[in-house]
């Protein structure tokens, strides 16, 4: 059998979607050199991937990247290269079946198997992202692509009902495959990564970290404004012990205005810039060590597909304050503290909690590890390699 696959985001694997690319086909490449399945696989692409990827595939793999002649790099040429020319592609190539990796307008003859992964329904959920003619038109074609495969697989519950409430998917037309993260954050964090992560960013503990992004969604804002009750309140009874400080990951990218939050001039609005650090982008090797030396982590994100970052968080043995919406619970189960996104105070009231109950932390830290040991790249791959052969 010969499977097509999009790879797309391999050109992009510091992003969720690159992520689950990038590692799942990792995982596929070691299991068909180590036992081989006779099947063939055609990687569909927009950038052809760096040397070191393509010395990895067996024999049996393959590349593919004929890309439209319309050399700009946008969503007409997206959805050019997804709706028609991967469709027409990969029927000359000879596939059997298809897989893709992410949400997107590929639409197949009627009766050819294609499984599709969907992360999210953002755009749907969130109208403001489709702020111009050609996002709605992605969007629009996304749908109907996610409509006409013959199967979808979904990263969590949420996004699977999702899709049935929102684009009246039969519940029997969907199966839930949930992801993990970069294997870095299964391996041993030693005390002299930490120190050195630490000396790097110039940190100083007691720390709480925030990270995952910057968009709206992601309700940094709200954490700020959360982080500055708690300030006030240590002003205020005049303690002894340090105000812990915040530090903010992510890259600050104004170019996505207004979906963005502008952390910068909101931390000096605040007048809390005496204890944020904004460290913008982290490389991915640096962030288990991060984590583990911060007291906990905040993700009061108003939605997520899955959550990676709180997942991310629980590897690296570190307490977890995140939101109760969305597919968060399914990740943190009992092992986190939750919050409503949309509640400061409520917000800052458990933050509070955990700046000043260590013991709380620990167990919580200690659970969330333990659970954390559910989520792995291979139980993904089994599921979709079982879901492209049904």
């Amino acid at each position: 059998m010969k499977i097509g696959i999009n790879a797309s985001f391999l050109r992009k694997p510091f992003t969720g979607i690159g992520q689950v690319t990038v590692h799942f086909l990792h995982v596929l490449i070691e299991r068909e050199k180590n036992h081989p399945s006779g099947d063939e696989y055609v990687l569909f692409v927009e950038q052809m991937p760096d040397a070191a990827f393509r010395d990895l595939l067996p024999s049996h793999f393959s590349v593919v990247c004929k890309l439209p002649l319309y050399k700009r790099d946008d969503l007409f040429r997206k959805i050019w290269w997804e709706k028609w020319m991967i469709p027409r592609i990969s029927l000359q190539e000879g596939c059997d079946r298809f897989l893709s990796l992410y949400q997107c307008p590929t639409t197949f003859p009627k009766g050819f198997p294609h499984l599709m992964l969907v992360h999210d329904l953002i755009p749907r959920i969130f109208p403001a992202y489709l702020s111009n003619s050609r996002k709605i038109t992605y969007w629009k074609n996304t749908e109907k692509g996610i409509m006409s495969a013959s199967h979808v697989l979904s990263v969590s519950e949420n996004t699977a009902l999702d899709l049935h409430q929102k684009l009246g998917l039969s519940r029997e037309d969907i199966s839930v495959s949930v992801i993990s993260v970069n294997p870095l954050f299964d391996e041993a964090i030693s005390q002299e990564k930490v120190q050195a992560i630490k000396e790097k960013y110039a940190l100083k503990s007691p720390y709480f970290y925030v990270g995952g992004g910057l968009e709206l969604r992601k309700n940094v804002e709200g954490v700020l404004l959360a982080y500055k009750s708690v300030v006030d309140a240590f002003h205020a009874r005049k303690l002894q012990t340090p105000v812990p400080r915040l530090v903010i990951s992510g890259k600050l990218m104004p170019e996505l205005a207004p979906m963005v939050t502008d952390v910068q001039k909101l931390v000096k609005d605040l007048e809390i810039a005496d204890y944020v650090d904004i460290l913008g982008f982290v490389p991915s090797e640096d962030l288990p060590a991060l984590y583990a030396s911060a007291d906990f982590f905040v993700f009061a994100s108003r939605y997520e597909g899955f959550g990676m970052p709180v997942l991310e968080s629980m590897k690296s043995g570190t307490t977890v304050l995140t939101a109760r919406n969305s597919s968060l619970p399914e990740v943190g189960a009992d092992t986190v503290v939750y919050c409503d996104a949309d509640d400061v105070e409520d917000i800052a009231h458990k933050m509070q909690m955990l700046i000043t109950d260590p013991a709380m932390r620990s167990d919580l830290a200690d659970q969330a590890l333990e659970r954390a040991k559910r989520f792995s790249w291979h139980s993904f791959c089994d599921t979709v390699l079982l879901k492209i052969h049904t």
